[in-house]
């Protein structure tokens, strides 16, 4: 009581006098408008000046530039809170470092818990056609730099805010189109290209890989710098007839998280939904309400969960556009999931905003009231990790759960329903023991990322994707040996006895998803987004999982030091020296090489123990060579012969297929493309494609994911050409079975190149090779059609599967291979169709091919065809049903993509 007397009295006493936040610029004063007006979008130029200006005459912010875009704009962090807190910005941060690392004896942090300040992250613009998100932050960055009300004063008392805009580039595209007509009628978000230059939406599937500019400064800025206790990200829309989905999310919930995470986001939750019941502000909805959950990792506010920081994240209806609250009847009546129904109603940007506005309060409130036992509690699940990581312990896991039943199960038949047999409901305590006493069974302690694997730099990326997500990481001083195993020098080392164990355990272990069917036998609950990502596994590094406590010389790496793998140069050649095709950053030098005009050539056979069509680079290229090991970590092999049997390769003039509006497959393949060297392409669109000609300017045509329709699909409607201003009418159209086909045919007959993958191997049944879908089946009518979910599920997760290393589209890979699946097409060669031959490049074998993730109706994809060539005309084709280029995480199956790139002379 006497803290809000105090609160009141200042507040008075600022409300009486001349104070500075008369001088505080409003928006409508820099902007021309009221942030939340109808048809009124401020773009990024316009809010940056507006953060730099507040900064300017504010003594409660410290603006800081935190990185770059994609694009090159700056990206800013605002840190606000009370000037007495701002002038100690590093002793509170480094408190919820200590917290957040749970680096401190318990008396320590208990003392720490109450000197210190919560950290709460609150952001906007991710996903920038969703303008909401944008707005309110620059409204909630107004109103925490000019208000003086009790709440707001002690807010800043109490807390630091980090606020973060994490588009910038989308804003400024999406803005700029908005406000580009005067006639609010034609105001509209129909962009032309992504609103992230490569990734569009998937910059909110990156938050584990970190791939992105973007991503990478906010994954240090909450994982190395600042440790957030609370992450808060915005986005729309709500379900329909709601206004907003927020926490608690649906289940399941990862088996890796600690319970005071989960329960954590559920005081959060009831802050933010009480706040708006109070202020009369219906329409939340959470739990069943909507379809977010706490499963996935790799998106802002999911990421940290398994950093023991509390991730919050809203979906609102909001437009500049007025719109309106649909009638949806099933949500009229209250339930737990919407308790406070909204009724249909008309619903302004300005409401969007101040129910915004709102929920960053009552965050913020939150925190206030409950700093200490926010930051106390991020050491405590810090502690749980550690401990977990330093003792033998068994993670429940739903397969576990099915291994004890089916044991119970078969022991009762056994035993023909003895009553010692006891019930599922109440089981012996001995089918516990052989599950979670079993020492096979027990969490690693820690992995080895051996040092001698043959594509260590790549080890090194994934490594690097750890240390830039706030992973302790040692690396071995000199060789050393671990449960009978001999390791190098150099080795990495990650241990799980540390505080983001959760993230270290999803980072290198599979994922179990539970069977989650809407009843018995019933469809299944789609994931929010992938069941299974291990990304060890997407990387297809090599690494041993050790289950017992184990030392060496090993040195901790500080935290966010980013590791360069290292490269090894051998004396000059007069020869010249090979290149393991086996390494991918192989493909990055011999680009380099071909740029520099440098002959380089491809073995075709197996030559010093490196596998047929490793990379042959003659000794006059040795200056650059010497650089390119150095930068790159490969070690080219000197040879005193060259290779017989090799050809010269040069690169293939690439087209990649895009549409109006952007594909964020094609997006992320731009961005392999850059990555690896494969720089010259041209980004191609249906009308150029239906012109034909195409022979003339293109050697390869890629078509990832989604392009290609179905040989039965109908062509749809032209858009209103008028409606888009010129210089983007070249964008418009879409493939089709009548003009685009004909002239894909051409191109391929005339010794062109079509590689496919996704629905865009459609173009197989177009062209009439012999090869069907595999997850069909006939129905009473001999009609075939697609397998019903109750039969076949498989969404996002990784399998097994098995490849043709011989084929030059197989150069490199090996004959395992670990790659992502999400219903994706698979195929079955047709029977006595010979004029075509289909020659299988990867294939499912015998066994279940799940290894992280979730599957139902493992069978079906037995002995199927994932990816095929064949040859049409002069030309080839190439298909892969599942998507070998994954978010530009796969790193282990993209050289069946690379291998295409190049053309023999």
């Amino acid at each position: 009581m006497i803290r809000s007397i105090v609160y009141t009295l200042v507040a008075f006493i600022t409300m009486a006098l001349p104070v500075w936040a008369q001088d505080i610029p409003t928006p409508k004063a820099h902007f021309g408008f009221d942030i939340g007006d109808d048809y009124q979008l401020a773009n990024y130029t316009q809010t940056a000046a507006y953060f730099k200006k507040l900064a300017a005459v504010s003594p409660r912010v410290k603006l800081e530039v935190a990185g770059k875009t994609a694009e090159g704009r700056d990206q800013y962090l605002i840190i606000i809170s009370s000037p007495e807190n701002i002038a100690n910005l590093e002793r509170y941060r480094s408190i919820s470092q200590k917290m957040a690392r749970a680096a401190v004896p318990e008396e320590e942090a208990k003392a720490l818990s109450m000197e210190g300040k919560p950290v709460i992250w609150i952001d906007g613009g991710l996903h920038a056609t969703e303008t909401v998100g944008t707005h309110q932050l620059i409204e909630t960055y107004y109103q925490l730099v000019s208000r003086n009300d009790p709440e707001t004063l002690r807010i800043l008392d109490d807390v630091i805010i980090l606020l973060f805009h994490c588009n910038p580039d989308g804003q400024e595209l999406v803005s700029d189109w908005y406000m580009q007509y005067a006639d609010t009628a034609k105001r509209a978000k129909n962009i032309p290209t992504l609103y992230h230059k490569y990734a569009g939406h998937d910059n909110n599937r990156d938050f584990y890989m970190n791939n992105l500019r973007e991503t990478t400064t906010m994954s240090r800025i909450q994982y190395i710098d600042w440790m957030p206790q609370i992450i808060y990200n915005h986005h729309q829309a709500g379900p329909p007839g709601s206004v907003l989905a927020g926490p608690p999310y649906r289940d399941p919930f990862n088996h890796v998280l600690d319970p005071l995470l989960i329960t954590g986001i559920d005081g959060v939750a009831a802050a933010m939904i009480n706040r708006l019941n109070a202020e009369d502000k219906p329409g939340y909805t959470r739990l069943s309400g909507s379809v977010y959950s706490t499963w996935w990792n790799g998106g802002l506010r999911t990421t940290p969960y398994y950093h023991n920081s509390i991730g919050i994240l809203t979906e609102i209806a909001g437009d500049p556009t007025p719109m309106a609250i649909p009638l949806v009847p099933e949500r009229l009546i209250p339930d737990n999931a919407t308790p406070n129904p909204v009724q249909p109603r008309p619903w302004h940007f300005r409401d969007a905003i101040a129910y915004s506005v709102s929920l960053n309060y009552a965050v913020l409130d939150y925190a206030s009231r409950f700093g200490d036992q926010l930051l106390y509690n991020m050491y405590k699940m810090g502690q749980h990790a550690i401990a977990r990581g330093s003792r033998d312990n068994w993670t429940a896991k739903p397969g576990y759960i099915d291994q004890m039943k089916d044991a119970f199960a078969a022991d009762t038949a056994a035993e023909k329903g003895s009553k010692t047999a006891g019930s599922q409901h109440s089981m012996p305590l001995r089918y516990y023991e052989a599950v979670f006493e079993n020492p096979d069974l027990r969490d690693p302690r820690g992995f080895v990322i051996p040092a001698n694997q043959v594509d260590f730099p790549r080890a090194v990326h994934f490594i690097n994707a750890l240390i830039k997500s706030g992973i302790l990481i040692h690396r071995a001083t000199a060789d050393f040996e671990v449960a009978g195993k001999s390791y190098p020098a150099g080795s990495y080392i990650v241990k799980t006895n540390q505080a983001f164990r959760p993230h270290v355990l999803d980072m290198f272990e599979p994922q179990d998803h539970p069977n989650d069917f809407q009843y018995p036998g019933g469809p299944p609950i789609r994931p929010y987004d992938a069941a299974g990502w291990t990304l060890a596994y997407q990387f297809g590094i090599e690494f041993d999982r050790i289950l017992d406590d184990f030392d060496g010389p090993f040195s901790a790496i500080p935290y966010g030091e980013l590791q360069t793998p290292p490269g090894k140069m051998p004396v000059e050649s007069s020869i010249g020296y090979l290149l393991d095709t086996r390494v991918n950053n192989a493909y990055v030098a011999a680009n380099r090489l071909l740029k520099a005009n440098f002959p380089v050539y491809r073995t075709e056979e197996s030559v010093n123990n490196m596998p047929a069509g490793s990379f042959f680079v003659p000794s006059v290229a040795y200056p650059l060579l010497d650089e390119l090991a150095d930068s790159l970590g490969i070690a080219p092999a000197p040879l005193d012969k060259k290779p017989s049997r090799m050809v010269e390769i040069k690169r293939r003039r690439i087209g990649l297929y895009d549409r109006y509006g952007g594909s964020m497959t094609s997006g992320w393949t731009r961005w392999i493309l850059e990555q690896y060297g494969f720089d010259n392409f041209t980004v191609v669109y249906p009308r150029e494609i239906d012109g034909g000609r195409l022979r003339e300017k293109y050697d390869i045509l890629l078509f990832i994911g989604s392009g290609i329709p179905g040989v039965k699909a109908a062509a749809g409607t032209p858009p209103d050409e008028t409606s888009f201003p010129e210089a983007y009418r070249h964008m418009l159209g879409n493939i089709t079975a009548e003009r685009s086909i004909p002239q894909l045919l051409d191109f391929v007959e005339a010794g062109g190149v079509i590689f496919t993958t996704g629905t865009s191997t459609n173009l197989a049944y177009h062209m009439g090779l012999p090869v069907k879908n595999a997850l069909t089946e006939t129905d009473e009518n001999e009609e075939e059609k697609a397998l019903s979910n109750e039969k076949f599920y498989a969404p996002g997760s990784v399998h097994r599967v098995y490849a043709d290393v011989a084929d030059p589209a197989g150069w490199g890979m090996p004959d395992t291979v670990q790659l992502m699946y999400d219903n994706s097409p698979v195929f079955r060669q047709i029977e006595n169709k010979t004029t075509l031959g289909i020659k299988p490049l990867v294939w499912y074998g015998d066994q279940n091919p799940l290894l992280s993730g979730w599957i139902w109706g493992a069978d079906y994809l037995r002995h199927t065809i994932a990816g095929f060539t064949a040859p049409v005309g002069k030309g080839r084709f190439y298909a892969f049903g599942p998507d070998i280029t994954f978010r530009a995480q796969s790193r282990g199956t993209l050289k069946w993509l690379f291998n295409t790139l190049y053309q023999t002379e």
